[in-house]
């Protein structure tokens, strides 16, 4: 049976001795990254070139296959850069935070699937054209003739299930766990779409120097994927050793997990941030979820605080204690990095009140804070206790609004008069997606800039 999370540490009290490492954004970096990644695609655009003939344009199924050769090759390229986004490199993670490399890999991923399926029908048409064979007898032609075929259609059709996948009717009415096991075969699609580049690949033939620079992008992509996404996090969770320590529920359907583990004093991590959460039980395994920290650790403690919403978060009431933990991270840009004024606005509603509970306790000493929770229910309010605490010893303002959201509306109005400066003010929000962009557009409306509302996106 679970012990009392008092008795393992202490999570009222503010920090107190705070030797903890932490990392900064790194913008310079990320701008370093960006301009790699456009020199790449010029570099893509000149091996493309290079193996292109003019007479070749005008000979039967020319167009067509100049067509295929620079749609491979972008349309790869593109295929790298969305894996690459997500691979989580922590330079370029803390600094643009992951909601928005979320959002920059599924504007490339459009791109990069058309290109794909450009590439297939292109390569169809143009060899149907040079052999004068019909569309469909050109395509079983090379299933049944031309080698890793069969496996580059198979990759295809794997890439096309992960976009529509993908598409947000698609993700509203597919589970997490559905759609994570989805886009694991992404990586097949792509080992097998590279196997036919490069064997058969009409770009590739006779052309050693494009053959090499191509193979070694593929192997350098897949270095740095397996480095940061499986090596990096098993070397971590080795040395940390992460196990559960206690479990206790603090509002309804709500959940505190506090872990212990060695060495966290090490672990660099900044309030607001999050893990990818990976409870080595039976069911629970073999997927992970995004959870914010609900505490700056305590060495040799951590906190997480779960409302049961998903298969993995419901399941939590189950844990025994001892359960080995395994964690990916910290992730995430909703730190006190962001701030830009001297004043700080902390708006929650629901769990999204954990990463604001731990960013608060993060912020820098003798800063003026509002913070503004809203609950349908005064027992809904997650640690609240917790936060009225850490904003008395700042000597803030502390503001719990109690209703429904047509009895409690948090509109300009309200805001305003709450947080006292708001429009000079960095305001942080965490709740629900409605909520979030209800809290946006009245912060917008009372004068507070885009660029000083900060806020993150779980969804995926």
């Amino acid at each position: 049976m679970a012990t009392s999370t008092k008795h393992t540490t202490e999570w009222h009290s503010p920090r107190s001795g705070d030797s903890r490492r932490t990392l900064s954004p790194r913008p310079q970096i990320a701008n370093l990254l960006a301009g790699l990644a456009g020199v790449g695609f010029g570099a893509v655009t000149a091996l493309a070139l290079e193996t292109e003939g003019h007479s070749a344009l005008y000979s039967p199924g020319g167009w067509a296959l100049a067509v295929t050769r620079f749609s491979g090759f972008w349309g790869g390229y593109l295929l790298l850069l969305m894996v690459l986004l997500m691979v989580r490199l922590p330079w370029l993670e803390r600094t643009v935070g992951q909601d928005q490399l979320v959002r920059w890999h599924r504007k490339v991923a459009p791109w990069a699937t058309s290109l794909t399926s450009l590439h297939v029908l292109a390569a169809i048409l143009g060899y149907a054209q040079m052999l004068h064979n019909s569309i469909l007898s050109q395509a079983w032609i090379f299933v049944l003739h031309y080698p890793d075929m069969l496996a580059a259609y198979v990759g295809w059709i794997l890439l096309l299930v992960a976009a529509f996948s993908s598409i947000r009717i698609a993700r509203r009415k597919m589970r997490y766990e559905t759609w994570w096991v989805v886009h694991l075969y992404t990586y097949l699609g792509l080992g097998l779409a590279f196997m036919h580049q490069i064997r058969t690949g009409i770009m590739f033939l006779g052309h050693p120097l494009s053959t090499q620079m191509w193979t070694w992008t593929w192997i350098g992509a897949g270095v740095v994927t397996l480095l940061w996404r499986v090596a990096v996090p098993v070397v971590r969770n080795l040395r940390f050793g992460l196990r559960v320590a206690d479990i206790s529920e603090v509002a309804p359907g709500v959940r505190s997990v506090t872990v212990s583990g060695r060495h966290l004093d090490r672990l660099a991590v900044n309030g607001g941030q999050f893990f990818q959460w990976r409870f080595m039980a039976k069911e629970l395994w073999w997927h992970s979820h995004p959870y914010s920290l609900s505490a700056l650790p305590r060495p040799p403690f951590l906190r997480v605080t779960v409302k049961g919403l998903g298969d993995q978060s419901s399941a939590l009431k189950d844990l025994k204690v001892g359960t080995r933990v395994f964690v990916e991270g910290p992730y995430g840009a909703f730190t006190r990095h962001r701030m830009t004024r001297e004043r700080v606005v902390l708006i929650g509603a629901g769990v999204g009140i954990t990463p604001l509970r731990a960013l608060l306790e993060d912020l820098p000493e003798n800063r003026p804070v509002s913070v503004i929770i809203r609950a349908r229910t005064a027992e809904d309010v997650v640690h609240g206790d917790e936060m009225k605490l850490l904003v008395e010893a700042r000597k803030g303002s502390y503001h719990e609004l109690i209703g429904s959201r047509d009895d409690v509306s948090l509109d300009a109005a309200t805001l305003t008069s709450l947080a006292h400066g708001l429009a000079d003010s960095d305001v942080f929000i965490c709740g629900p997606e409605g909520f979030t962009e209800s809290v946006v557009a009245s912060l917008q409306e009372a004068g507070v800039p885009h660029s000083r509302i900060h806020f993150e996106s779980f969804t995926f």
